[in-house]
């Protein structure tokens, strides 16, 4: 079955060729490609093929073939890079700042002088409250 394509989106053109990228890795399912607007020199993105939005409207077969380049693909980076670590991460709508409207994983290569900044105000979490969101959380879960 051939996987669904938006031809608006930047990514589908990639992925038909019409706009040219720098390919570290494809197969039938993933390309793996430089951004073109780096963090730091190195970082790549990981889509697939097919135009998904956001990862929760990707079938798992989908999301399973992006997840499994991850690992090789973070080590070749780290390796040409000469960086001891990475951030991988994947943002879903334009409130968990998406700009691209396909999933994309961006792996960015971190050093003392580039890569991934973040503010993380992290929280408490209430002991009842978690309780609660466990529940909830589980009682939604399906796999597709």
């Amino acid at each position: 079955m051939k996987p669904p394509t938006d031809p608006d989106c930047i990514f589908c053109k990639i992925v038909a060729g019409s706009i040219p990228c720098h390919r570290l890795y494809e197969d039938d399912d993933v390309l793996a490609m430089l951004d073109i607007g780096p963090l730091s020199p190195g970082h790549a993105l990981v889509i697939p093929k097919g135009h998904y939005v956001t990862i929760d409207t990707m079938p798992a077969a989908q999301a399973a073939a992006c997840g499994a380049v991850l690992p090789a693909l973070v080590r070749a980076i780290r390796a040409a890079t000469g960086t001891v670590a990475a951030n991988v991460l994947q943002n879903n709508g334009r409130e968990a700042h998406q700009m691209v409207d396909h999933v994309h994983f961006h792996l960015i290569p971190k050093s003392a002088v580039g890569g991934l900044g973040i503010d993380w105000p992290a929280g408490d979490l209430d002991a009842k409250e978690a309780i609660r969101l466990a529940e909830a959380i589980a009682g939604h879960m399906v796999r597709s």
